[in-house]
């Protein structure tokens, strides 16, 4: 087959820029997770300054284009006497753009944990860092497993942004051979497995994560049943 041909020299391209997309989602995703953290707190402060802190970085990056942002640091910052690596580049704006998004999951999650515990807390008189924790975040930090998980899934699909400053990832090795052979069809055809298969490892791992967490604080899921066992109706109990 003619592609098969004309792709061999480009997979040790393609491989090195599924290294890129990886490392970029990685730590962008660890960068957001830190910001989310933060400013998610910081969102639950008893002072008004605090939020008000928290609520004006959280609108202003939820609020304006991830793909400006990296342009703005790329293009402008070094106006200022900042210069940043492109994938440095990359890693900032997507960990400020989805850390946003993540602090409003991390004040969501915090909130969601019944009130009932968290006064027990005070008549234990255990002090606020005591009660954050080990009563609020262990059982917040369940709930927060899942969104975060789709906002891994997102920060993976919107890599291929990095490519407009100059990155090498997944979607610029794509792009090239494109340019370079054709066969569109086939190379978009393989991007998009790409980006599917590392999507489904992601989302593997978040769920191992999720088990992992609610079996920490004594959660324990159903037992699964098999497909046709959920149709099956239940067999009547034989009198003793």
């Amino acid at each position: 087959m003619d592609f098969v041909a004309d792709f061999t020299p480009w997979v040790d391209d393609l491989l090195g820029g599924v290294w890129i997309t990886v490392l970029v989602t990685v730590l962008g995703a660890a960068g957001a997770l830190v910001v989310s953290f933060v400013f998610g707190l910081l969102a639950q402060a008893k002072g008004r300054l605090p939020r008000f802190v928290a609520r004006v970085f959280i609108e202003f990056f939820r609020g304006t284009s991830v793909l400006v942002q990296l342009w703005w640091l790329f293009f402008v910052l070094p106006a200022f006497g900042w210069t940043l690596q492109p994938l440095a580049v990359g890693v900032v704006a997507f960990s400020l753009n989805f850390g946003a998004y993540g602090a409003e999951v991390v004040r969501g999650a915090i909130n969601a944990v019944p009130r009932a515990q968290v006064e027990a807390t005070v008549a234990v008189n255990m002090s606020a860092y005591q009660r954050m924790r080990l009563v609020i975040l262990p059982q917040a930090v369940v709930g927060m497993i899942p969104p975060f998980g789709n906002l891994l899934i997102q920060l993976l699909k919107s890599t291929p942004l990095v490519y407009t400053v100059t990155v090498v990832d997944v979607t610029a090795v794509t792009q090239q051979f494109r340019a370079a052979e054709g066969y569109e069809a086939y190379i978009f055809g393989l991007a998009l497995l790409v980006y599917l298969g590392l999507a489904y490892l992601f989302t593997l791992g978040v769920r191992v994560l999720e088990r992992r967490a609610k079996a920490a604080i004594g959660q324990v899921e159903p037992a699964r049943r098999g497909l046709w066992a959920r149709f099956r109706p239940a067999k009547a109990g034989v009198p003793g």
